[in-house]
């Protein structure tokens, strides 16, 4: 198979000395899971295109799942085609599967995004299989990955779900975890995450996993995927930065969930971990006020779709970035 991309001519969204944080806007992918009707492909592409204006350069920005089971992301080739002409765009897409893997590859995603779930409950429900068959799946995509020539070849980030706990399951032994994300590391993965899922993390927890996961990895670089459906999100964020973590998703307005784990509800908001992030002297690349303004159109191109998110409703602080207060 030969793929249509370049990805030798991938773009990086910033230099290592332009941003200390990446912040990966989900809410093309997940967050538009939960949202019971259609969006069109037009709504996607102004939504990608304004954020993307807005500074914001790694998206997540469709699923290759089957067509017929989540048709919100029939048009995932075409949201594609136009992401990755994006300059300085990195632009990223889930595949649950080898064959999603392949539309991927085809598709030429800059970040091709596999999960494995750490509950097997929950494995079975959103990927049709058992942990131990994805995990021997992820390692044929690597090899097919390994095949490719380096120009058609995209990064791989691999990931593990419900790392903090499952609602279908309860506690996931962190020991579990961190083998999955051994095992992982093992294929040679570009970048790993951890990701809570269905929002059971607290700050204390997560720090701790992120501390050990990363020195279970060595080199390779960790993100984390919050969920706030318990309040929760902004300050296990923090707590993932305090262990070392640089890379974050987050859904613009607070959108996403998970449609295979019961009560999995609401990333933490783009808009509001920009904020906190700036604040805190860590530069995100991203222009919070054009952040803002795009934020504002999302209940016209979602009509009916619960937003949630503090800084939307309170605006930012009378003091830009530059001119934070002096800590005490």
């Amino acid at each position: 198979m030969k793929s249509s991309s370049n990805h030798s001519q991938q773009p990086v969204a910033a230099s290592p000395s332009a941003i200390d944080v990446v912040v990966r806007e989900v809410g093309l992918r997940d967050g538009l899971q939960l949202v019971p009707y259609t969006v069109s492909t037009e709504v996607k592409l102004a939504w990608l295109r304004a954020e993307a204006a807005a500074g914001v350069s790694h998206f997540e920005v469709s699923s290759f799942v089957s067509k017929r089971v989540m048709p919100q992301f029939a048009d995932a080739e075409i949201v594609a085609a136009e992401a990755i002409k994006m300059p300085q765009l990195n632009a990223g897409a889930l595949a649950l599967n080898g064959r999603g893997a392949e539309r991927a590859i085809e598709a030429g995603v800059h970040t091709l995004i596999y999960v494995i779930s750490a509950s097997q409950t929950h494995s079975g429900g959103n990927a049709g299989r058992d942990t131990d068959q994805a995990l021997g799946e992820f390692r044929q995509i690597m090899a097919r990955v390994r095949e490719l020539p380096s120009n058609e070849r995209p990064q791989v980030l691999a990931g593990v779900a419900t790392a903090f706990g499952c609602t279908l399951e309860g506690r996931i032994e962190p020991t579990r975890v961190r083998e999955l994300m051994s095992a992982m590391a093992e294929e040679g993965p570009d970048t790993m995450a951890l990701a809570d899922t269905v929002g059971y993390a607290h700050p204390s927890q997560v720090r701790q996993l992120c501390q050990q996961v990363m020195a279970d990895i060595g080199s390779l670089p960790l993100g984390v995927h919050l969920h706030d459906t318990r309040g929760l999100g902004l300050a296990n964020a923090y707590a993932a930065l305090e262990a070392g973590v640089t890379a974050f998703d987050s859904a613009l307005g607070g959108l996403g969930g998970c449609p295979f784990a019961p009560g999995a509800s609401g990333n933490i908001a783009t808009e509001d971990l920009v904020h906190m992030l700036e604040a805190e002297g860590l530069r995100t690349g991203v222009d919070l006020d054009r952040l803002l303004e795009v934020r504002r159109q999302l209940p016209e191109w979602l009509p009916d779709v619960e937003l949630r998110g503090a800084l939307a409703l309170a605006g930012p602080p009378d003091w830009s970035p530059a001119q934070r207060p002096a800590s005490a």
